[in-house]
Formats: structure tokens, sequence, C-alpha cells
């Protein structure tokens, strides 16, 4: 085994702290496990705190499978002036008078209804977005600015949950369901142009990504005491549908090979059920809905995920897409 790797494969949720990027988490996490081998799905600014996935070991090649995953988050949104990053960790370029309808809820609910939907959202300055391999805020940090275009984002849900004014300063605590890509600082900023002033985002906490909450959440403090005893289960994190490999199937897993579609029957959990709990067969059932082309599955060995396969209708088999050498653990029992 090379040096600075372990024999883990696993996947965390950690409840990362305001005032750490995502990767000072990883950094942690590698100094916890001892593994070089770690990342994190979903980017949280320094400022934000909440849900980060963390995946260990093999367990990475997960990533790329969280990137379509909905995410919720409580965001404050305060009034009269808008910065340089859309948030508080910004300098203040404008400034502009709040109108007094900012403090009537009716008023801000009916202006949060306008965001709701697919729509285009201009990303911020300072983002980690690519132009010709330069990231948007290292450019911007150079004193240039990257040519950045408008990118589909969808809103589900904007939920006003409070208005505080204190000492003449006005803000939004609002609950947001949004889509992938989707920058909740671009949303403060163009509310409060919706609104007929400036804005920034002044706090942001994300709830979840897809199925994984908060209450799944360790801090780093509790994962140095506890370790690989916090991982959770990425079979219901993923939410894919499932089938666990038996006979034939087995040996042709163990081989990356594809397997025929008599060989995999689906399945699927019956309810949702706490990320906490030993994930091995709780409201499990059998899947009566025939794959869908393109559909990728998650295959179960020894109640391990092994690997993600992807469905050929054309061939009416399963093809691999990830297989794993080392299966990603499925939490303590």
């Amino acid at each position: 085994m090379k040096r600075g790797q372990t024999d883990l494969s696993l996947m965390l949720a950690v409840r990362k702290p305001s005032g750490m990027t995502s990767h000072d988490v990883v950094s942690a996490c590698r100094r916890i496990f001892g593994e070089k081998r770690i990342g994190h799905a979903g980017t949280l600014d320094p400022m934000a705190e909440g849900v980060l996935i963390v995946l260990v070991g093999p367990a990475t090649r997960l990533n790329a499978y969280f990137e379509g995953h909905d995410k919720s988050y409580i965001a404050r949104i305060a009034f009269g002036a808008c910065t340089d990053t859309d948030d508080a960790e910004g300098s203040i370029i404008r400034e502009l008078p709040v109108p007094p309808d900012a403090c009537d809820a009716d008023r801000a609910k009916e202006l949060l209804k306008g965001f709701l939907g697919p729509q285009m959202q201009m990303p911020p300055i300072y983002s980690a977005i690519k132009r010709s391999g330069v990231k948007a805020y290292e450019a911007a940090r150079a004193g240039k600015l990257i040519d950045l275009e408008a990118r589909p984002i969808c809103v589900h849900a904007a939920e006003l949950l409070a208005i505080t004014e204190m000492e003449g300063q006005v803000s939004w605590d609002v609950v947001f369901d949004v889509s992938k890509g989707t920058y909740i600082r671009a949303l403060a900023r163009d509310i409060g142009r919706a609104a007929g002033t400036e804005a920034h985002l002044a706090a942001l906490e994300r709830l979840n990504i897809g199925t994984v909450t908060l209450k799944d959440c360790v801090t780093l403090d509790a994962l140095a005491a506890v370790k690989e005893c916090a991982a959770i289960d990425p079979v219901r994190a993923l939410g894919m549908r499932f089938a666990f490999a038996r006979g034939d199937a087995t040996r042709a897993l163990e081989n990356g090979n594809r397997l025929r579609a008599s060989q995999v029957v689906l399945h699927e959990y019956s309810h949702p059920s706490p990320m906490g709990e030993c994930a091995c067969t709780s409201g499990v059932m059998e899947s009566c809905a025939p794959p869908e082309d393109g559909e990728r599955i998650i295959m179960l060995a020894e109640n391990a995920l092994k690997a993600v396969y992807a469905f050929d209708a054309a061939a009416s088999a399963y093809v691999p897409d990830c297989v794993f050498s080392k299966a990603v653990i499925r939490g303590v029992v």
C-alpha cells in the first residue's frame, strides 16, 4: 500500500463550520484518517456552514454522481449594499436606500415568487468557473474580468422565514431549494435589485445535499473521536436503485464485466429512513418499474457498494460505469 493510503473506502457527512474552506475540511479529514485520497462533493464558500459530503479512499470516485443533486439552504439577505463577491466577505461597491416595502412580508413573498422555476443566472465574478483554465475568482483577484455567461438553474422553493430591521438595516431569512449550479450569492444580488435596491448574502447554511441532511452530519471534533464509525450509507445518499450481486453476477462484478438484464433484480427503498441507522435492508422492496436506457444503478456485494452500472437498453444488459477494487462500506451496524 502506498504511503498516505489506508484500507478505508467510505462516505461522511461533515458539518462544515463558517470560516473554513471546503479544502480546509478535507485537509482536516486527511489528518484524522491518515489518508491522502479524500475529496468532497458540493463546495461551500468559507463564510457558509452546513452539510459537506466527504469521500474517503476509493469512494472519491463517487463524487461525479452527486453533481445533479438538489440542495437546500437558509440564507440571510442583507439589503442596501452590494459587494464585489456578492456576499459579506467582499468589499462594498455600491449602496442604495432600501425601499420601505422591503419590510413588508407580503411584498417580500410576492417578490420571491418571481424567482421560482427555471431561469438563467449570471454567476458571481468571484466564482470557481473556469475560462481557458483560469478560475474566475483568480482572475478577479488579479484585477481582470472573465467573460462569464448566464447558466440555466431552477429555484424549486423560496420560503420567507423572517424579516429583520435593526438600526436601519433590513435583512430577510429565506429557505431556498435549488438545482445544481445555483449560486445563492447571485440570488441575493438579484433579489436586491428586484426590490429596488442592492443586496448581498450575509450568512448561509446548507441544510441538505439530496437526502443527506444536517442530522446526518458530524463535527470535525466528533469525527476525530469516532473516525470511520461516522460513515453514512452511499446507497441512500446517491438515491439510485440498487441490486444485490449473487451467483454468476458476483464473479462478473468482480471482473468488471457486463451483466445480463436477467441477472439483475432492482430494489429501492419503500420509504425514507434516517441516514444514521444501519443501512442494510430496512425498508427495501423489489422495484416494479423496468430500467430506463442509461439509468445508473448501484451493485452491492456483501452489503457494500461494489460498482455503479448503467443500463444499455439495446443490449438488454448493464455495463460497468465505475467499479471499485475496494468496495465502499455502508456504515457501521
